[in-house]
C-alpha cells in the first residue's frame, strides 16, 4: 500500500515515515504538512492511501477533502483521517466529504497498522453470501444482530463491528437508551475491550461510515427509515434499529 502523510506535525511525519515503512506491506511515498501541498502530492503521487491529518495551515483536512471532490485524478486515494475530535457531528461531515476511515488521536503505531490493514482486507471483500445465511435454522438474538450487521455490510475486520454488536446486545438485555450511551454503554464497552469510551464511539462510527459507503446502503435506510435518508444515522439511532430488527419489531 502506498501511502501519502499529510500533518503539521513534522516529528509526527517522521515517526509514522520510519515506522510505516519498516513494513513490508506498506510504503510512504510522500509527505506533506499542510492542505495546499497534500493536494499537489496526491496529483503528483498518486498514492494508494492518504493519512489526513484535520488541523493544518492554509487548507485545513475539510478543505482538502472538499477540493479531491472536484478534482480530475487519474487515480484517486483512499482517505483515512486522523483527528483529536470523535464526535459524530464531525465524523458524519468528514464521511459527507469522502473520508474512508477514522482514528482519533492518541494512538499507538501498533494500533495504526492494524487499523490500515483491517482497512485494506475489509475494502478489499465486501461479498456477504445472503443464500447461505438465509439457510441457517432459526437464529439467536446474538446471531440475528451479527447478521443484521453483515447485511448492513458492516465489515467483520473493523473493531467498531463487535463493539456495535456488543451494543446492541447491552441495549437488549439492560435496557439502555440514548441517553446512557456515553454514561453506561460506551464505558461498559470501552472496560470490556480495554479501550477508552472515544475509542469505541470512534469504532462504531468508522463500522457505521464504512457500511454506509461500500456497504447496503438501501438496507440501512430502510432499517432506520423515516429518520435516515441522504445522511448516516447517529449511534445511537443504528444501534436502537438494529435492536427493532433484532426482535422482528
Amino acid at each position: 500500500m502506498r501511502i501519502l502523510i499529510v500533518d503539521n506535525n513534522v516529528e509526527l511525519c517522521q515517526i509514522l515515515h520510519q515506522f510505516l515503512d519498516s513494513h513490508d506491506d506498506f510504503e510512504v511515498v510522500g509527505i506533506a504538512h499542510d492542505g495546499e501541498q497534500a493536494l499537489k502530492e496526491i496529483q503528483r503521487l498518486e498514492p494508494d492511501l492518504v493519512l489526513l491529518d484535520i488541523t493544518m495551515p492554509y487548507l485545513d483536512g475539510l478543505g482538502v477533502l472538499e477540493a479531491l471532490k472536484t478534482m480530475q485524478l487519474g487515480k484517486e486515494p483512499k482517505v483515512f483521517v486522523i483527528t483529536a475530535f470523535g464526535s459524530d457531528r464531525l465524523l458524519s461531515r468528514l464521511l459527507a466529504l469522502g473520508a474512508d476511515y477514522f482514528l482519533v488521536k492518541p494512538f499507538r503505531l501498533e494500533i495504526l497498522v492494524e487499523r490500515l490493514r483491517e482497512f485494506s482486507a475489509a475494502s478489499a471483500n465486501m461479498i456477504l453470501d445472503e443464500e447461505a445465511l438465509a439457510q441457517e435454522p432459526p437464529l439467536s438474538v446474538d446471531q440475528k444482530v451479527t447478521q443484521i450487521l453483515h447485511k448492513m455490510g458492516v465489515p467483520p475486520h473493523l473493531k467498531g463491528f463487535a463493539y456495535l454488536r456488543d451494543a446492541v446486545i447491552l441495549y437488549l438485555r439492560e435496557g439502555y437508551y440514548a441517553g446512557g450511551l456515553t454514561k453506561e454503554m460506551y464505558p461498559a464497552l470501552a472496560e470490556k475491550y480495554k479501550t477508552t469510551m472515544s475509542g469505541v464511539e470512534a469504532g462504531i462510527r468508522n463500522a457505521l461510515a464504512a457500511a454506509w459507503k461500500h456497504g447496503n446502503t438501501e438496507f440501512i435506510r430502510k432499517l432506520c427509515e423515516p429518520y435516515c435518508e441522504d445522511r448516516m444515522p447517529t449511534n445511537s439511532l443504528i444501534i436502537a434499529k438494529i435492536v427493532e430488527g433484532s426482535l422482528g419489531l
